[in-house]
């Protein structure tokens, strides 16, 4: 993802006057594939796989999301057992996050991945920020109308800790809100690289600017960040952190990299779900 929002950088202002210029930042950010982790199909494996269809009304067509469904065993056992929607970032499919879902299972949740339109088998369509927001809220209401009266949290990875505060924003009944690697803004992100003193702001038009939307969440926040995250910088997820108004939390996990937190700070995670949202 860095190599590629620094060519969007150089990029965007011989764009400027260009019709794709939209387009290209769409790809260059979200970088739609088919593309796992090697340990992703072995996480996988058990996992179901679920189908959500809707009518868009970003394209004003039918769209479908494919996701993975991993349940707690709990989840048949007590009607109050918590379910999580999972938010992957970009370029890997949900596949690619089924040992990040796995690990939450672990921690007492039943676990809906998703992957967006152009990742994976859901519809094959370039994704957009808008795009994204509605994906994540067909999964959301999918879960509810799945799941009635079960407590239901919602988790976001780096770019998809973006999409998950702007989900919270949206809804009122989520019982709280995880974000991992996550940042305050696109263009906060670009400006911390290398060449981030160039005047690209006003030009990027997926901007994800979850630091104006995390007050409006209504639920605790958790956020999460490795101290040796190199793509997204532990001051960003600090910023986001701080913006929010209501009952939260941050983690800092030492050791932890933009890929392997989740993991390293697994023990972190237990004590913070345990204090922030009551789960054991």
């Amino acid at each position: 993802m860095k190599r590629l929002l620094l060519v969007l950088m150089a990029s965007l202002a011989l764009l400027a006057g260009c019709a794709t210029l939209d387009e290209k930042q769409r790809l260059w950010i979200f970088q739609p594939s088919d593309r796992s982790w090697s340990r992703g199909a072995e996480a996988a494996t058990g996992m179901a796989d679920v189908w959500i269809d809707f009518d868009s009304r970003e394209t004003g067509q039918p769209a479908r999301l494919h996701g993975l469904w991993a349940p707690h065993e709990d989840a048949g056992r007590q009607a109050d057992a918590p379910i999580l929607l999972y938010l992957h970032g970009a370029r890997w499919n949900v596949t690619g996050s089924a040992f990040r879902m796995q690990r939450m299972q672990a921690l007492g949740f039943s676990v809906l991945g998703i992957d967006y339109r152009g990742f994976g088998k859901s519809t094959a369509e370039l994704p957009s920020e808008a795009m994204a927001y509605e994906d994540a809220r067909a999964a959301w209401d999918w879960l509810g109308r799945r799941y009635p009266g079960r407590p239901r949290y919602i988790f976001g990875h780096s770019l998809g800790g973006a999409i998950a505060i702007e989900l919270a924003a949206q809804v009122n009944d989520e019982a709280g809100t995880l974000v991992e690697g996550s940042f305050t803004s696109i263009p906060d992100v670009v400006s911390s690289f290398k060449w981030g003193w160039l005047p690209v702001s006003p030009l990027i038009t997926q901007r994800f600017e979850a630091v104006n939307r995390v007050a409006a969440i209504g639920s605790p926040l958790l956020v999460v960040h490795g101290n040796e995250d190199r793509l997204i910088p532990p001051e960003l997820g600090r910023r986001l952190f701080d913006a929010a108004t209501g009952k939260k939390a941050f983690v800092l996990v030492e050791g932890g990299s933009h890929h392997n937190t989740n993991a390293v700070g697994q023990e972190q995670y237990r004590v913070a779900l345990n204090e922030l949202f009551g789960l054991r």
